[in-house]
């Protein structure tokens, strides 16, 4: 069933030992959707090939099915809800499911949007609509970042998209701004194959101490901020299929500058493409929500992985 809202919803939700704090208002989009069904079947992580730093543990796993639950390239949070960007131009929502222990056990209700252009009409091709960042900030505005045409657009209630300042790099066609996060009145922009900015109305800089990336095959895929405090936790993925799937999750401080990895995973542990975090404050610390890109490629997973840190670690 599509979710269906008129007007901001402003999210209050009872906070308990397992639930999220809110911190941000869900967006709304005045734009038709369509309701979708997701199967969520659950996954454990695996007895190895996983690498969980002290203080982080495993919240969960599922793997998503569903025709419209494909080329997911990022995870954003607000609540119980979760919001996806497609490399087909669309947004996709749907709702989280946490049991008595605050477990993710399944996700329900959700919703797909097509993606607008500048003229209203829906993006296309392909090389147009390649959604791979996505930002919530704190007024319900949706920043996306682009590939192959590299850009940044907001969405707000009407669905028409405005551009909005983005890094003056020549990025790679398939390497371009991956990592996308709000940052209070701004936002926080990273580059596939390296570069960090901080951003907002009035142009872009580089953050002075963020570190060259790549040299070991790991490639940057998402961000989001720290409920905790000021930095993010960044995701990287190494992608060399169908053998060898990768990822690591790090902690980054107002600086650039990168802590030890907190999430290392590796086969025959739960994994796959993942391109997604989502980072939400909890009671007991902070809850990062991990999402997979399965390329649209039936031998890959959507997976939705759930792990809980506390204390929040700092480089």
């Amino acid at each position: 069933m599509g979710l269906r809202r008129a007007g901001l919803i402003l999210a209050v939700l009872a906070v308990s030992a397992c639930a999220g704090v809110v911190t941000g208002r869900n967006p709304d989009l005045s734009v038709a959707e369509t309701g979708i069904r997701i199967e969520a079947r659950r996954t454990p992580l695996g007895p190895v090939g996983a690498y969980l730093a002290p203080g982080v543990s495993h919240a969960g796993g599922l793997v998503l099915r569903g025709p419209q639950m494909r080329g997911l390239s990022d995870l954003k949070i607000v609540g119980d809800e979760a919001w996806s960007v497609s490399d087909f131009g669309a947004l996709v929502q749907f709702r989280l499911h946490l049991d008595a222990e605050g477990r993710l056990v399944g996700v329900e209700r959700g919703a797909i949007r097509a993606l607008a252009d500048l003229d209203g009409s829906p993006l296309s091709p392909k090389e147009r609509a390649d959604a791979e960042g996505l930002a919530v900030l704190a007024d319900g505005t949706i920043l996306i970042s682009f590939e192959q045409d590299h850009r940044i657009w907001a969405y707000g209630p009407d669905g028409l998209p405005r551009p909005r300042p983005r890094p003056q790099v020549d990025f790679a066609p398939n390497g371009g701004m991956e990592g996308l996060a709000a940052d209070g009145d701004g936002w926080l922009v990273l580059g596939e194959e390296g570069g960090g900015w901080t951003c907002d109305e009035g142009g872009c800089q580089a953050l002075p101490d963020y570190p060259e990336v790549g040299a070991d095959g790991f490639r940057v895929t998402g961000a989001d901020r720290d409920p905790a405090g000021d930095g993010w936790y960044v995701v990287e993925r190494y992608f060399s299929p169908p053998l060898d799937v990768r990822a690591r999750v790090r902690r980054m401080d107002a600086r650039g500058r990168w802590s030890p990895p907190l999430i290392e995973l590796r086969p025959p542990a739960s994994v796959d493409n993942i391109e997604g975090i989502a980072a939400v404050a909890t009671a007991r610390g902070t809850r990062l929500y991990l999402l997979s890109d399965d390329n649209a490629n039936p031998l890959q997973r959507t997976l939705l992985l759930a792990f809980d840190v506390k204390p929040s670690p700092r480089p």
